[in-house]
């Protein structure tokens, strides 16, 4: 694994813009960074990021099988009784699930360490499952990179199919939803929609503050049409709270991600994996956070933090790092200390994706600080 100084391609913000990737730059910093690659061997891709991630994934799916059988468990993740039966209802029904990103440190040598799930509302899919796909298309053309450079991502074809497999087994149209502001998330939302057009499904657009609740207890479209069908991009945990939120288990809709997807997206899902496979080589040692107090050689994350947020970070020599947020005051899990590889003095972050059960390619987002958050880089990679 290495990281190499590459020529950007002129016009890719023109290109960006067109293709509706508007938060290419952020805050007038970039997000999306081409001046450089993550260059991998096929073996290392193979070996150490797509076997693992598939493995990592069955063993969270057991996981689920087991939580939902129990309430205690269920209580642990600090998950409300209310939804227990129906997360439950919806595992044992198979309700289809789209996909998944995990977060893994990996250097190119030793294995993958697995940071946290991102199961309910995994971003940077567009990026990584597209526009690195057209720099890598582009810079092959241009002779800048290798004619047999490859990349691990078949991500855009496996999300195709996937809908379209979903769309056989849910009604249509189905809704595609995210908070009306968030630039981003609409983004992969307009990139999913693209994806159910060429799956052949009926969909429609609704912003997440535009769905209404009739007498009936359904959820409706602002022109009172039933919403049985719902991709929404928007956090379980956050749904759980709101005042429709105890509507949700009568409701009859289908949701994308499905209940049960309540379970990965929270960290404490870390600790429970730990203690069913301690020492597995692909994960760090994680238990349920006791008292106030953070160790050195420890990170303490939130149940239900995003985007690296109200992360304290203590290396084992004493230093500390946080990142602010909005999560401050909810259970946190503490997890061993394993820090990010460093190249030039920036800390890439493998966001591995798996598409319905199957390790589909990834995407790098890097800081300059250990902690990786909404504002770090994303950059391409390629099989050298």
């Amino acid at each position: 694994m290495q990281r190499i100084s590459i020529q950007e391609r002129p016009g890719w913000r023109q290109q960006a813009a067109e293709y509706g990737f508007a938060f290419h730059t952020i805050d007038g910093e970039r997000y999306w960074d081409e001046s450089a690659y993550y260059a991998f061997t096929l073996k290392q891709v193979e070996n150490d990021l797509e076997a693992p991630t598939e493995e990592l994934h069955q063993m969270a799916l057991a996981l689920v099988d087991e939580v939902v059988n129990r309430e205690e468990l269920l209580g642990r993740l600090a998950i409300p009784s209310l939804y227990w039966d129906w997360i439950r209802d919806s595992w044992r029904q198979e309700r289809t699930h789209l996909y998944g990103r995990l977060d893994l440190a990996y250097s190119g040598q030793g294995p993958a360490k697995l940071y946290e799930l991102n199961y309910d509302t995994p971003t940077s899919l567009y990026e990584a499952a597209f526009f690195q796909w057209l720099w890598l298309e582009e810079q092959i053309e241009r002779g800048t990179l290798p004619a047999a450079a490859d990349q691990f991502n078949s991500l855009q074809e496996q999300l195709v199919a996937r809908l379209g497999e979903i769309g056989g087994l849910l009604p249509q149209p189905i809704y595609f939803s995210a908070v009306r502001d968030a630039t981003e998330d609409l983004a992969t939302v307009a990139y999913l929609r693209d994806c159910a057009e060429q799956a052949g499904i009926a969909h429609r657009e609704i912003a997440i503050e535009d769905i209404g609740l009739g007498s009936d207890g359904r959820f409706t479209d602002l022109d009172d049409q039933r919403i049985d069908s719902l991709f929404k991009l928007y956090p379980l945990e956050t749904m759980f709270e709101e005042s429709f939120g105890a509507a949700l288990p009568n409701s009859g809709v289908q949701l994308i991600e499905p209940p049960w997807k309540a379970i990965l997206s929270n960290k404490g899902i870390l600790a429970l994996l730990w203690e069913r496979h301690q020492n597995h080589p692909n994960l760090l040692r994680a238990e349920f956070s006791q008292g106030p107090v953070v160790y050195p050689g420890r990170v303490r994350k939130p149940f239900f933090s995003r985007e690296g947020a109200n992360i304290t970070l203590i290396t084992p020599q004493g230093e500390k790092l946080q990142s602010p947020g909005p999560y401050d005051g909810g259970p946190t899990v503490d997890q061993a200390f394993h820090p990010l590889p460093s190249f030039d003095g920036r800390f890439p972050l493998v966001g591995s994706w798996v598409i319905g059960d199957q390790a589909a390619g990834i995407g790098i987002r890097e800081d300059r600080t250990l902690i990786t958050q909404n504002s770090s880089c994303f950059v391409p990679h390629a099989i050298i």
